[in-house]
């Protein structure tokens, strides 16, 4: 537990049961009685009861209350949680109480943690609507790019808390990424109360990192807990992760909403004949350094800007506990590797033709639409079949980024491309490295500039060849016969280095 706090804690009865509720930082306003739920106001030392807070949601967080750790040399200590609810399922924010008095947050980001302080600002901020997802904007002098503007409600919390937003009312959430890693958010939660919204600047940190003591037992938790029946078929299903907003039946293939809990009432969607993964779910593989679990599966559907080519590749989604989560793509470009960004690319020009990132400049490759047709697994948002995203990939050699676009959420994404045997012999499957075999492309070069001018004139050739032989045989009757042809399949650039999916975002 953080030590030498300069200031007094205050414990006082709760306005509603009597039992003790305890303030530690004098910023807390609010509290939440561990006994009754009462939701306590502080104004200097007197506690007012201003109604009782709902339960919380179980997200199997290995975090609690009092869990301690140390964040650049300063100890601190989680004495609130808040949670959320947005359209794609929960999320929650822990706040820490630092070693000087100060307060922090420590937040969920795409399957791993960022960690914030509140900032101040100068300008008046603008309506949240006035935030455009892909969009950029100046704050305090610094450029940010709006990856996300969400509407989300609190839907329950717990311990002391600087602020606290009206149980059930809906309001704005944005978010911002900088060219430097950096992530900022705009709570617009004060603004219920006639206040001005809230502002937090922080970055990613692995829980290694923090030095987390004080954790919740995992272990002992009851494994019943965790299982559930599908409510199409009645087969039973076993959450093994602790974040999942979305699993699969094994046996009829529904895909369920998990992101009320499982004790909600579960929606479910009926999905057509499985798409059987090469790689099988809850494998375990070692990948640059980190071993990784297979926990989901998606197969995807790109279609280019004019409609007329069509392409389908695999996304494994691989969890690892301390990393959090990242995407094993498959397309008939090769295999690559890649995880969600903190920071936000910058675009080299208005036509996006290329983009920078950390130093390096990408060049645009492909732009498409991608549609998930059949998943597969757990995942950590809500996914969907039929869902849509708006996909940029970019190269610079070996060195991948993607961006996925919908209305409320931009996510973009790193990594690079993987030989095909390496993934084979990672997930101890070499003897079907022949089906694991890909173009495995090299980075392009002026070699690979005339091999690609020599496909062309040959491709040239060929179809003046079958223009001749078409002169020569009978013209189709549209009548009679189907004239027109289907290009669903492969392609030559074919996959998104992306992970994203149509949801889940940074919560």
């Amino acid at each position: 537990m953080a030590t030498d706090t300069p200031q007094r804690s205050y414990r006082a009865p709760c306005p509603g049961c009597g039992a003790p509720v305890e303030f530690r930082s004098a910023q807390s306003t609010h509290a939440v009685c561990g006994y009754c739920k009462s939701t306590v106001v502080r104004d200097g030392e007197t506690l007012s009861r201003i109604g009782k807070m709902a339960e919380l949601f179980d997200d199997h967080s290995p975090m609690q209350l009092l869990a301690s750790g140390t964040w650049k040399g300063q100890g601190f200590t989680l004495v609130g949680r808040l949670q959320y609810k947005y359209r794609e399922g929960t999320w929650t924010e822990w706040h820490a109480l630092l070693a000087d008095g100060s307060s922090a947050c420590l937040s969920d980001d795409n399957g791993a943690y960022v960690f914030t302080r509140p900032l101040t600002t100068q300008r008046e901020l603008p309506t949240a609507d006035r935030f455009r997802v892909g969009g950029t904007t100046a704050i305090n002098g610094k450029t940010f790019s709006v990856a996300s503007n969400e509407t989300v409600s609190l839907i329950s919390a717990e311990g002391e808390l600087p602020h606290l937003p009206a149980l059930g009312r809906e309001f704005p959430v944005v978010d911002l990424r900088s060219a430097e890693g950096e992530v900022l958010s705009v709570d617009y939660g004060p603004t219920l109360a006639g206040g001005q919204p809230a502002l937090s600047l922080g970055r990613s940190v692995l829980l290694d990192d923090l030095n987390l003591s004080g954790l919740r037992d995992e272990s002992a938790k009851e494994e019943k807990g965790q299982q559930f029946s599908c409510p199409n078929c009645g087969a039973t299903i076993a959450v093994t992760l602790a974040n999942t907003k979305s699993i699969t039946c094994a046996s009829c293939h529904s895909i369920i909403d998990l992101s009320q809990g499982v004790g909600a009432q579960l929606q479910h969607a009926i999905q057509d004949a499985p798409v059987a993964p090469l790689i099988p779910l809850g494998s375990q593989g070692t990948l640059q350094g980190v071993n990784w679990q297979v926990v989901g599966f998606q197969n995807r559907l790109g279609t280019e800007p004019d409609g007329d080519d069509s392409f389908g590749w695999n996304e494994y989604l691989l969890f690892n506990q301390k990393r959090g989560f990242c995407f094993l793509v498959d397309s008939q470009d090769g295999w690559s590797l890649v995880k969600p960004t903190t920071g936000a690319p910058v675009m080299g020009d208005s036509n996006g033709q290329s983009a920078s990132y950390l130093g390096t400049r990408y060049q645009l490759k492909d732009s498409y639409r991608a549609q998930t047709t059949y998943v597969s697994g757990e995942f950590y948002w809500q996914v969907q079949r039929g869902q849509i995203t708006q996909n940029r990939d970019f190269v610079n050699g070996a060195n991948l980024l993607s961006l996925e676009q919908t209305p409320t959420e931009a996510v973009w994404s790193s990594g690079s491309m993987m030989d095909s045997s390496l993934v084979a012999g990672a997930f101890n499957l070499k003897s079907k490295v022949a089906d694991f075999g890909r173009a495995d492309v090299a980075p392009f070069s002026a070699d690979n500039s005339l091999r690609l001018r020599s496909v062309i004139i040959l491709v040239v050739v060929l179809l003046v060849m079958v223009a001749l032989l078409s002169r020569c045989s009978s013209s189709c009757d549209p009548t009679y016969e189907n004239c027109s042809s289907s290009s669903y399949g492969a392609r030559s650039a074919g996959g998104s280095y992306g992970g994203y999916s149509g949801g889940g975002g940074h919560k």
